[in-house]
This record gives structure tokens, C-alpha cells and sequence, in this order.
């Protein structure tokens, strides 16, 4: 989820703002003229799984987001919006597409989920406090990994990714406002006592995720409709070269959280459109992953991916006034762990 793409849920509504600029969805000035992709490569048809949630009265929305799929086979979702009480952190069987609460508490606002390959455990990232939050996988034992200022500056946390050794990578979508590049992705190790700042200077950005061979980051910018490669050193505590990799040619819509499958193609998820761009790792586009239109109508943004680590199915979380979605697809190649949340 991005600092810009939809509002969420934060003490007072107050968040609702933040949380639609955050990728969340917010209307920003027109970048300046880039190269664009051409066409969207074959279409593939999405299948509806699960109608998961509907708007909430006391939000006035609601917002799935972080599919990840658990050690038992369900694939849990993140409902950003879901107001104090009602159920923050869902599963969905995947079989029958039934679904139940998991977890829940009075103040985060969650975008996404990931499970950390150092402790198995769920990792969520709290837009509302700054905070990221673990949880087993029955949404038991809930804990705080890390809280606080990062380079004296809370963090607005938007999506997460690991590498082998547990060390946690988020996007920090800090500036909401349309022409702020207050953005940044922040190291965390494993034990959450150290941080570090990789890049700064981003335009609210909102997916990041490591590439299959763990070389380098993945990352979009809301604001800007763009993903860049950022190379990491041997250690991945600094970033050795950093480019705009793809322009993102969306319209209206933005980019929001990235997966990628084993082949190294990525998926783009898309705030203000129902769908998800496919891109090889050389920029081109092939397929664009769609809501048919008879079941698209009341959804308004795709806005993040997993695929089945081994397989080929996929799951989209689709959010609007409908209520929130999960849809299945095929994915062009195996998932591998980095497909699984973020």
C-alpha cells in the first residue's frame, strides 16, 4: 500500500487522510514526460475467491491489502480500514473461500504482511503509529519489533520485504503531500535494534521487494508512477547503484505494492484501476492482469499480489465501495518466498 493511494483508518480519521495519499490513492500534479511503456502485453483474466469485507460505517470504507499465504494454507489478508474491535487481520481458506478474523486491536492501521523466514512469524506494518507489529501465525502473542524514529524521523510504513536472514526492508512513504519526496527505504535488522536509511528523496513510496536472487530491491513510487532497481552491497546494508527501471503508464491509476515470480517478472498492482501490469525485469510489458467488467463494477484498486511459492496461482486484493475482494489468476512463472506478502 502506498502513502498516496487510499485513506486509511488513523486515530480521529485523521489517518483517512494520510492513508489516501499513501497509496491509498491521492490526486497528484502530472509528472513531467517520461518514456512510456507500450500496449499491456496479453490480458488475463482474474476469478473471484472472496468477497471479504464491505465498507465500514464508522470508516466509511474499507481496504484489503498484504496477501500472504500461512503455514496451514489459508492466505491472510490486512483490512487497512477496519475500525478498533473489528477484525484487522483475516484469513481466508482458499478451497471455499470462507473467512474469519485473526487478529485485531484498538489502533493499528495495517497495510501489509509478511512472514519473516527467521521466525516464521507475521510481520504487519502500521501506518497509523510508525510501528511494525508481529504476530504468530494463529494471531496470538502480538509484539512490537520496532517503533520509534529512524534518522530522527518517525516513519510511515507502507510495505515490507525480508531477505534470507531476517532482516526487514520497508517503504517509508513519509511525505503525503502531493510534491513531497520525503519518501525513504529503511533497513531493519533482524532483532529490530538497528536501522538504517537505503534511499531517500522518493516520491511516497509504497512496494518494495527483493528480486529472486536477493541482488537488489524492487521499488514503486506512488507520487511518480514509477519502480526503480536499487543494487545492494554483499551485506544489503547500502545500496551501490539505484535507476528508474520503468514508467508505470497508468492514467489514472498508480502504482502500488510490486511481487515478483521466479523468472524475475514483476507485478505491479494498480490504485484506481481493478488490475495488476506485468513487466519482465527488462521493462517489458507483458500481460495485465483484470477484473471482468461484469464483476469490476464498485472496485476501484488492485493493491497487492501473492503467488504461491511453487505454483502458479495468484491472489489479488481488490478494494471500492463494493467491499474488499480477493481474486485468483495464473501467474507467467512459479512464486518463489519473495512472491508470498509484502
Amino acid at each position: 500500500m502506498t502513502a498516496s493511494r487510499t485513506p486509511r483508518v488513523l486515530a480521529g480519521l485523521a489517518v483517512l487522510g494520510l492513508l489516501t495519499l499513501a497509496g491509498c490513492g491521492t490526486q497528484t500534479a502530472a509528472p513531467a514526460a517520461k518514456p512510456a511503456s507500450s500496449g499491456e502485453g496479453r490480458g488475463i483474466r482474474a476469478t473471484q475467491l472472496a468477497h471479504v469485507t464491505d465498507v465500514h460505517e464508522a470508516t466509511g470504507m474499507t481496504l484489503l491489502e498484504g496477501p500472504v499465504l500461512v503455514d496451514d494454507g489459508s492466505l491472510y489478508v490486512v483490512d487497512v480500514t477496519a475500525p478498533p474491535g473489528e477484525p484487522k487481520l483475516i484469513s481466508v481458506d482458499v478451497a471455499t473461500g470462507r473467512h474469519e478474523g485473526v487478529y485485531t486491536d484498538r489502533t493499528g492501521a495495517y497495510t501489509s504482511a509478511q512472514i519473516s523466514p527467521h521466525d516464521h512469524r507475521l510481520y504487519l506494518t502500521d501506518f497509523a503509529t510508525g510501528s511494525i507489529v508481529s504476530v504468530a501465525q494463529d494471531g496470538a502473542q502480538p509484539r512490537t519489533f520496532f517503533s520509534g524514529e529512524v534518522d530522527g524521523s518517525r516513519m510511515t510504513p507502507d510495505d515490507i520485504a525480508f531477505d534470507d536472514e531476517g532482516n526487514v526492508y520497508v517503504s517509508d512513504a513519509h511525505g503525503t503531500e502531493p510534491d513531497e519526496t520525503d519518501g525513504r527505504i529503511v533497513r531493519i535488522d533482524r532483532d529490530g535494534t538497528k536501522t538504517s536509511v537505503l534511499a531517500d528523496g522518493l516520491a511516497q513510496p509504497n512496494g518494495v521487494m527483493f528480486d529472486p536472487e536477493l541482488r537488489g530491491l524492487w521499488i514503486s513510487e506512488l507520487a511518480e508512477d514509477t519502480i526503480s532497481y536499487l543494487l545492494l552491497d554483499a551485506g544489503k546494508t547500502a545500496v551501490t547503484s539505484r535507476h528508474e527501471a520503468i514508467h508505470v503508464d497508468g492514467g489514472l491509476a498508480q502504482t502500488d505494492s510490486i511481487a515478483v515470480d521466479a523468472d524475475g517478472n514483476l507485478y505491479q498492482a494498480l490504485h484506481g484501476r481493478p488490475a495488476i501490469a506485468v513487466y519482465s525485469e527488462y521493462g517489458a510489458r507483458l500481460a495485465t492482469v483484470e477484473v471482468p467488467a461484469p464483476r469490476s463494477e464498485g472496485l476501484k484498486s488492485a493493491t497487492n499480489v501473492a503467488i504461491t511459492p511453487g505454483g502458479t496461482r495468484a491472489y489479488m486484493t481488490v478494494s471500492g465501495p463494493a467491499g474488499g475482494y480477493v481474486f485468483t489468476f495464473p501467474s507467467l512463472a512459479k512464486g518463489v518466498r519473495q512472491s508470498n506478502g509484502g
